[in-house]
């Protein structure tokens, strides 16, 4: 059975609980109908921890180092979406024999 999300208090509290998730629904023995339950404590989780840091108040410093790492973050994302895309055309592509 799953601990009582309340149980966890902190931002850290609610990462390593997280963690233990990702590790749980990564074994092999995990049942579907388990990692169904996890994934429905992880999306609890997630949304506490959502509301703690939008609670925090950062300073403008961090805002912008914030802001500058989900840029980062999402040019990366995009690279990577640009780099499956052609291999998969690679591949899709008659070859010259």
């Amino acid at each position: 059975m799953a601990p009582d999300d309340s149980s966890y208090q902190t931002y850290e509290e609610i990462c390593g609980r997280l963690d233990e998730i990702v590790g749980d629904v990564r074994k092999k023995d995990t049942s579907l109908e388990r990692s169904l339950d996890l994934l429905d404590e992880a999306i609890e989780l997630g949304s506490r921890a959502v509301e703690m840091v939008d609670k925090v108040g950062f300073s403008p410093e961090e805002q912008a180092e914030l802001e500058a790492e989900a840029s980062e973050d999402a040019e990366a994302d995009a690279a990577a979406g640009e780099d499956a895309a052609d291999e998969d055309a690679a591949a899709d592509a008659p070859s010259e024999a």
